[in-house]
């Protein structure tokens, strides 16, 4: 397979991640936005990844890759959102930037805390808690074997294992059955994206296995 072809199918796979869902933000500990926002976040996203996509498909090059990650930053004015919706956008652009395989990290720092902010938090990461990992839990893709981590950032006691979640390796694009236990309070991604979750209270690990198969079988198809 082509390096822009692996790009096409990591950026089809990041579209069809239900990015903004009630889990999604529950996994970082916050409530979620209202669902006019979220239906707004979720079109603004996917209208750079067909961007991306059809760059990729033309063949273009990091530095083209760059600028469309910037125009589509440019859509979310960052005066309309709060710190924690901000810091929730930044982490997506830095996954489209890593599937893309380009340096997005002053652009994001620029938009997340302005330009003069920015130089002096670019000395050490744009993600506020990047610094910050307390734990990082690690299980292999059951296919290529690639390590997906899962950095821990913030735990607080109390907090119930609501979830399993399939994730989709960045590698290969196999799906896997992740659960990180309780008492996380918020979270990031490591090589892989989040493309399900499956409720602990509904489903017994058995099952959760048995809809991993069907995500496997349907979405291969």
């Amino acid at each position: 397979m082509g390096e822009n072809q692996s790009i096409q199918e990591k950026l089809l796979a990041f579209k069809k991640l239900v990015k903004f869902s009630d889990s999604a933000w529950d996994e970082r500990g916050l409530n979620p936005s209202n669902a006019e926002t979220c239906s707004i976040l979720e079109n603004l996203f996917n209208e750079c990844a067909n961007d991306l996509i059809e760059a990729a498909k033309s063949g273009l090059k990091s530095i083209q890759f760059k600028q469309i990650l910037q125009n589509g930053l440019s859509r979310f004015n960052a005066s309309e959102y709060d710190t924690e919706e901000r810091e929730f956008i930044c982490d997506y652009f830095f996954q489209l930037s890593i599937i893309v395989s380009v340096d997005f990290k002053g652009n994001l720092n620029r938009w997340l805390y302005g330009r003069i902010l920015s130089t002096i938090f670019e000395v050490h990461s744009f993600f506020k808690g990047q610094d910050k990992v307390i734990d990082t839990l690690t299980q292999n893709c059951t296919s290529c074997g690639s390590k997906l981590e899962t950095f821990i950032l913030r735990k607080e006691e109390g907090i119930p294992d609501y979830n399993w979640t399939v994730i989709q390796c960045s590698e290969c694009k196999e799906y896997n059955l992740l659960s990180v236990g309780p008492n996380i309070k918020e979270l990031k991604f490591g090589n892989y994206i989040s493309i399900e979750q499956i409720s602990k209270s509904d489903f017994t690990e058995e099952q959760a296995n048995v809809r991993l198969e069907q995500i496997k079988f349907f979405r291969k198809k």
